[in-house]
């Protein structure tokens, strides 16, 4: 296993799980319609995603702070962004993801989330170039700064909700078992969903949901605007959590850490405030011991694969997708094949599927 967050991530959840390699490996049940191809090399990718504006290109983010473009399955000899000397990188920590303002094609705008030189997270925005080529380095603005008392669970992600907000995932500040209890404490935005109105000069920021342990990758279905959440467990339960478009706007709870999963956790009662929401899937330390959150697939691709929600395990490999139907979780199944140090999964412009490996890799869903 790959030193820097492969290490601490499994070391994190007390599992023994290893991780299997950096190649996806045929199913031994047989031939799936689809699978996972690996189309690039990076160095420890840990985010794929593309402004509407880009069909056939990649913007590849890399843990150690730089952003790479690859145009047609190939690399630009220039980074789109390099900030590694603000970025702390390895464990959990380092340059974790981008999102792209829905209007991109005319402001240039995108943000990134990032733990800086004393761990801590910042949420940042640049302008690039009219091409979207090159950063503009002196368009640096930050929107969210928050203290992280621990080097781990700081979630990671941003990304524009149907709503036209930023959200950004956060988790519960680190340690083990949430000691401080700030994932259902309403007055930190550690554990919690975090929206920004980046519309205005200086939005205050928003709870949208608490009660997170480490958001490790949550997306919005873009045909239908339903959100889906995979938390990392602590010791027994891995979940994915789903709320449907019309009940964004409310504030929900995930549960954590009165709950794991589906089990109770500690002997407390969850904060009352938000309403609670219980997984629509997990699963257990026998089929790994960290989620890897991802899509629903809406590409034109791969036919068969529309209207599934793909997610997978950073320890195990494994990927599984779902459907959601009537608010629960129906056809689970496993995918054939397997990403060792599966680190997150990420979409382009047509909707079509990516996965990132730890080990080096990026990969496209294909038939």
């Amino acid at each position: 296993m790959r030193r820097g967050l492969a290490i601490l991530l499994a070391a994190l959840v007390g599992s023994a799980c290893a991780a299997s390699g950096s190649t996806a490996e045929p199913s031994a049940t047989g031939v799936a319609a689809y699978s996972f191809r690996s189309i690039l090399s990076a160095s420890d990718p840990v985010h794929v995603s593309a402004p509407a504006n880009k069909p056939g290109w990649l913007y590849i983010v890399e843990q150690a702070g730089r952003i790479r473009i690859a145009v047609n399955g190939r690399y630009r000899a220039a980074p789109f962004l390099d900030i590694r000397r603000l970025v702390r990188s390895g464990g959990e920590q380092g340059l974790l993801s981008v999102a792209f303002h829905p209007q991109f094609a005319k402001n240039r705008r995108f943000f990134i989330n990032y733990t800086d030189v004393n761990g801590h997270t910042r949420v940042v925005e640049y302008r690039s170039n009219a091409a979207g080529t090159q950063a503009l380095t002196r368009t640096r603005k930050q929107w969210l700064f928050v203290s992280q008392p621990y080097s781990n669970h700081n979630g990671g992600q941003v990304a524009f909700g149907p709503d036209g907000r930023l959200y950004v995932g956060m988790g519960d500040g680190g340690s083990g078992g949430d000691p401080e209890n700030r994932a259902q404490n309403m007055t930190t935005l550690l554990g919690k969903l975090v929206r920004l109105n980046v519309a205005v000069a200086r939005p205050n920021p928003q709870i949208a949901a608490l009660g997170l342990r480490n958001p490790w990758r949550f997306s919005f279905d873009r045909a239908t605007g339903d959100l889906y959440i995979a938390d990392v467990g602590q010791n027994a339960w891995e979940e994915i959590d789903w709320i449907s478009r019309a009940r964004v706007p409310e504030l929900a709870n995930f549960g954590w850490d009165v709950f794991e999963g589906r089990a109770r956790f500690e002997s407390k009662e969850p904060n009352p405030r938000g309403r609670l929401v219980t997984p629509v899937h997990v699963y257990g330390r026998g089929d790994g011991c960290s989620v890897s959150g991802g899509f629903v697939y809406r590409g034109s691709a791969v036919p068969d694969a529309r209207g599934r929600y793909f997610f997978g395990d950073f320890c195990s490999g494994t990927i599984w997708s779902l459907v959601m139907s009537d608010g629960r979780a129906t056809d689970v199944r496993r995918e054939g094949g397997r990403i060792g140090s599966l680190s997150s999964f990420g979409e382009d412009a047509r909707g079509e599927l990516y996965a990132t490996s730890l080990g080096g890799r990026v990969y496209r869903l294909v038939r």
